[in-house]
């Protein structure tokens, strides 16, 4: 059995969470929303190149549904990518919808062509869900990549996170070895920080990127998460540790072939001095967005006992049981990174 046994709860943006992102420029009105997407006549199987199953599928609408979709999905885009803009669509078409029937919020994945040069982007239509948005807002405030999102009522707008899906990096490089192991074993470990410090789960791989950036003598990698539905959900600590799930092995044996545990540690004090330099770069509307989360339900009430519990072993710090929702438990973690905290655990320890 994984981690996770069972597709978590969607929860409701509330009126709280709502002001914050009208402060913040996350909401804006748009002329269609995820339930115009769910109108389809038909979906077909997507197989990638390979001929194998994507677990999307295209669907299909009828010819005056598809027009007045495909012409608010370009407006969609325009506010997403320009402000608003609308000049920029004109030479835009919608090429393909897509659906991902399997996943938690089964999101709509657009494919947007420019048909001046054939270039293409996506975005991504979703159900709304308060979770993730919260997951999506601490990935943009404390990690070093910005995100472009917005909500429009119960509708989700994301774009797309460019990258090479993990998994798929396994597959390709590790037979050629077409990497520079103690860089990327490097970005693992912060990696793996950045997620437990702020409580983000389910980082297996196919839930994260790797950014691959040449260099004129060497190549830099970092890891990019690209599913929040996993934030501060979980009842176990070791969800919120990439290095336990099964599927990110092959990134722990590189850090343990290629790391020595001084390293290792030193990579995530180095981490977490980043993250905290962030922290007072954006303290006002990190203390808005913690506010509102400490007060949302985002968790069972069991979950949230458990994994106070194991937080309060872990860093040795009674104030975590005090904790009654995970919104306190991301604000009491992101605390301890202005205090003098015990050496987080190696990679050798078991969960």
């Amino acid at each position: 059995m994984g981690l996770i046994s069972k597709k978590k709860t969607v929860f409701k943006i509330t009126p709280a969470l709502r002001k914050y992102l009208k402060t913040y420029g996350r909401e804006e009105k748009i002329p269609i929303d995820y339930l115009d997407l769910t109108e389809y006549t038909e979906h077909i199987t997507l197989y990638d190149r390979s001929k194998k199953d994507t677990l999307w599928v295209t669907v299909v609408y009828d010819h005056s549904h598809a027009d007045m979709l495909h012409e608010g999905l370009k407006k969609v885009y325009a506010i997403l990518k320009s402000a608003g803009d609308i000049s920029v669509i004109k030479h835009l078409s919608i090429d393909r919808i897509d659906l991902c029937l399997y996943a938690n919020t089964q999101p709509f994945r657009i494919r947007v062509v420019n048909m001046l040069n054939e270039n293409h982007d996506y975005f991504y239509v979703k159900q709304a869900d308060s979770s993730r948005i919260y997951g999506l807002e601490l990935e943009h405030i404390l990690s070093p990549n910005r995100i472009a999102y917005f909500v429009s009522n119960d509708t989700l707008i994301e774009e797309h996170i460019i990258g090479i899906p993990a998994d798929q990096f396994l597959k390709n490089n590790l037979v050629d070895r077409h990497f520079e192991e103690t860089r990327l074993a490097k970005e693992f470990v912060k990696f793996n920080e950045r997620c437990f410090v702020r409580l983000l789960g389910d980082m297996h791989t196919s839930n994260f990127v790797i950014d691959v950036t040449p260099d004129f003598e060497e190549t830099h990698y970092r890891m990019r998460a690209i599913d929040f539905d996993q934030q501060s959900y979980e009842r176990r600590k070791s969800v919120y540790l990439p290095q336990f799930f099964k599927e990110n092995k092959h990134f722990v044996d590189l850090v343990k072939k290629n790391l020595t545990l001084e390293s290792i540690f030193q990579y995530q004090r180095e981490e977490r001095a980043l993250i905290f330099n962030r922290i007072r770069s954006s303290r006002y509307q990190l203390k808005g967005l913690l506010d509102t989360m400490v007060l949302d339900n985002l968790s069972p009430a069991s979950h949230v006992e458990m994994l106070r519990k194991e937080l309060s072993v872990h860093y040795k710090l009674d104030a975590f049981l005090k904790c009654r929702t995970m919104g306190e438990l991301v604000k009491m973690s992101l605390k301890t990174l202005i205090r003098k905290s015990r050496l987080p655990e190696s990679f050798t320890k078991t969960r």
